[in-house]
């Protein structure tokens, strides 16, 4: 089978490939296979009727597969399976293989809701990795808490929130919003900003988070704020106004298919990273794939996690991806942090002892992941990660050149003071 095939179906990729992938397994710390292939008795990990057998565990995928916020998700549809295949392959959760049920959230919210409940109800799944936007995840949220169901959400997000039904393995506002705009303040004398989004909760949230911390915490000043339609093509006008404010630095949160006209169009303008410091916390390594890294090279990114990131782990996952999807595959930060869910959840089920739902919750706190390929992280009690947060510059090749990094692992605050 090809590397397009993989694509097209990952859950069914070859096994030479797999096997390639294999030698790079990341081993540290992860629980024994003896652990992995014991057996406990199902009415006793399973006591709320879940889609639990003797053998096998079902688990959801919730992403989109299609629509404008395919360019962002498929990522994470991938290195979710290339994760729970590795785990498979170890023995699975429990002594049990994991199934896959995948559903489409088709960029539109009202279906990941409607999606969600089917899993949860229908299906009887144990858990489920998905949502990218935060419009998704507060559309499932209600669904999760009401069916008692246990949501891994990947991506990097405004913060404001905290669940017994979601575990947060993206970053929230203080360990990327913050620090990243306390960094371009002090590296790059930022003192004005124009600020950017797409139109729906996290880019507006964030920025004003953003606004906030500008103002009152760095007495700089917001020059514009502009927010556009998923799906929005033009921003021939919002340049115009960009070159009008002269702002220090360009705050920029498109996200989706929207991106590859915006920087672009930002490079026709003339735009580049030679006259415009632009700072976003909305492209990754999948975004510029589809933008072309030359559209927009030396620009800045803040996130935890960059595919050039330069530790074991990393080159361990890294071998493993592309071995599965193919050379030219490439990897962001949510992609990363999606990756993350699946070991989360096996590590957690195994210190409960149990699929339950809230036994899964109660276990979660303090869990350890010592071969992540963004380092090491652990679970807060509040649901979120411990984890450092990174500066990239975007590389023609599409690609980043890690500038800057957090000394230590931010602990996770998602209702910080004074930004509400």
């Amino acid at each position: 089978m090809s590397s397009q095939d993989d694509r097209d179906d990952p859950q069914s990729a070859s096994r030479r490939n797999f096997n390639r992938g294999m030698a790079a397994l990341p081993l540290i710390g992860m629980p024994t296979l003896a652990l992995a292939n014991a057996k406990f008795p199902t009415a006793t990990v399973n006591t709320t009727k879940l889609a639990i057998t003797d053998t096998e565990v079902t688990v959801g995928q919730l992403h989109s597969a299609t629509g404008t916020m395919a360019i962002s998700e498929t990522g994470s549809i991938q290195a979710e399976r290339l994760a729970i295949e590795q785990i498979n392959a170890m023995g699975g959760v429990l002594g049990r293989q994991i199934k896959i049920i995948q559903e489409d959230g088709a960029s539109d919210w009202p279906t990941f809701a409607e999606k969600s409940k089917k899993l949860l109800v229908n299906d009887r799944v144990a858990a489920v990795f998905g949502c990218w936007t935060s419009a998704s995840r507060k559309a499932v949220l209600p669904v999760f808490e009401k069916e008692n169901g246990m949501l891994y959400y990947p991506t990097f997000y405004e913060g404001l929130e905290q669940s017994k039904n979601v575990i947060y393995t993206g970053q929230e506002a203080t360990q990327q919003i913050i620090w990243g705009l306390d960094w371009v303040q002090k590296e790059k004398n930022a003192k004005s900003f124009f600020l950017i989004g797409s139109d729906y909760i996290w880019p507006r949230t964030s920025n004003k988070i953003a606004r906030k911390h500008i103002e009152n915490f760095q007495k700089g000043k917001v020059v514009g704020e502009e927010y556009y339609p998923l799906g929005h093509t033009n921003f021939n006008s919002l340049i115009n106004k960009i070159k009008v404010a002269k702002p220090d630095c360009v705050y920029a949160i498109v996200v989706g298919g929207s991106n590859v006209a915006f920087y672009k169009q930002m490079k026709a303008a003339g735009l580049t990273s030679d006259k415009q410091l632009l700072l976003t916390i909305s492209v990754t390594e999948d975004e510029l794939l589809g933008i072309g890294g030359e559209n927009c090279n030396g620009f800045y990114a803040c996130m935890k996690y960059f595919q050039s990131l330069d530790n074991a782990n990393n080159k361990k996952f890294v071998d493993a991806f592309k071995a599965k999807y193919g050379a030219k595959a490439v990897i962001g930060d949510v992609t990363q942090a999606a990756y993350l869910g699946p070991w989360l959840w096996k590590a957690t089920v195994e210190k409960a002892g149990s699929f339950d739902v809230d036994k899964v919750a109660a276990a979660s706190p303090g869990i350890e992941f010592k071969s992540a390929p963004e380092g090491y992280v652990k679970i807060h009690e509040n649901h979120h990660l411990w984890s450092k947060a990174r500066i990239g510059q975007i590389q023609a090749d599409g690609q980043f050149k890690m500038i800057a990094e957090s000394p230590n692992l931010i602990e996770p605050n998602p209702f910080p003071k004074g930004y509400q």
